[in-house]
């Protein structure tokens, strides 16, 4: 909950690499009668945006209704700025949204903009973000992936991936980069799509950044592609039975975010704690680390710690081991 007691409005960050598809799904949602009122942001308006037909044009930042009660707003400014003057405005009744999509472009590392929802505590009042969905282009994804960095960091922050122009490819090639993604991102959800038509129910209101949603996490995919890609975005999961000294652990993750942060696009998981009967929710953003109380170990349940880490050439085997000496004795 928010300071004025009002439930926070979800944000879902829609990002995927030049004509991967993001902008046929954007416009899907625009226009679909779904039942909610969403407010579409365009982080940067160009040929590529929604539909010219459905915006009205001028030189400000505009927020136009829908026929579905959806609203578009271009962004040429302030994110932080816009987020903050919707929120007042819908305070006040002027406005009527239920949830926020924002768009970035295409060439654009999502990471400061999901970062703005952690930092800027204006925003933090009124909104939390909900998750990262990535777009990728399963006919041309190899290629992109194997040139361009910032398609590599896209994947990497994904809660949801969704894998569009299935149509275009053989059976083969889907399954080939499935598998490459998931070597690249563990913990995201792969679905496919075709002209924008996608289970908006499983793209929306997932909770996807929520410390109390259910990590799930198949660590057998990373053993599957014996295909090498020298991929910069790796993840690796590090899983353990016995406890955690939670002082250790917070004080040695603490140090390797200062070292290698900028490096550290998504870590979450679940920590067993000595001395707690709750599952310890543990996430991060690059620098930006945070450590929740969950619910209690069920009496049958297994104990154990399970964290993904999903980033740049990192050092897992300096990270494992660092993990490892901080069990409690």
């Amino acid at each position: 909950m928010s300071a004025n007691n009002q439930p926070l409005i979800p944000v879902t960050i829609l990002t995927g690499f030049l004509g991967s598809g993001k902008t046929t799904l954007l416009n899907r949602i625009l226009k679909e009668n779904h039942g909610l009122k969403i407010a579409v942001i365009e982080n940067e308006f160009g040929e590529e945006g929604v539909d010219n037909d459905l915006l009205m044009q001028n030189e400000q930042e505009n927020i136009v209704e829908m026929n579905n009660g959806c609203l578009c707003c271009t962004v040429r400014g302030d994110l932080v700025r816009i987020l903050g003057d919707m929120a007042a405005r819908r305070k006040k009744g002027e406005i009527h949204f239920d949830q926020v999509v924002i768009e970035t472009t295409g060439m654009a590392d999502p990471g400061p903009v999901a970062q703005t929802f952690f930092v800027d505590d204006l925003v933090a009042e009124s909104y939390i973000l909900d998750a990262v969905i990535t777009v990728v282009d399963a006919k041309h994804g190899m290629q992109q992936l194997d040139e361009h960095r910032e398609i590599q960091q896209q994947v990497g922050f994904a809660d949801r991936i969704l894998l569009s122009k299935i149509d275009l490819c053989e059976p083969g090639e889907v399954d080939a980069l499935k598998k490459r993604l998931a070597k690249m991102n563990a913990r995201a959800e792969q679905m496919e799509s075709n002209f924008g038509v996608a289970p908006i129910a499983k793209l929306l209101n997932v909770r996807g950044f929520n410390l109390n949603s259910i990590l799930d996490i198949v660590p057998d995919f990373l053993d599957e592609d014996k295909h090498s890609h020298n991929d910069e975005i790796q993840s690796f999961v590090f899983k353990q039975t016995k406890p955690f000294d939670g002082a250790k652990f917070e004080e040695f993750m603490g140090s390797v975010t200062q070292v290698y942060g900028a490096d550290m696009l998504r870590y979450k998981g679940i920590l067993y704690i000595k001395g707690s009967d709750r599952r310890a929710l543990f996430q991060g953003v690059h620098m930006l680390m945070g450590l929740d109380w969950g619910r209690k170990w069920e009496p049958k349940e297994k104990k154990e710690s399970k964290v993904v880490f999903i980033g740049r050439k990192l050092p897992k085997d300096f990270i494992t081991q660092g993990l490892e000496l901080c069990l409690a004795r």
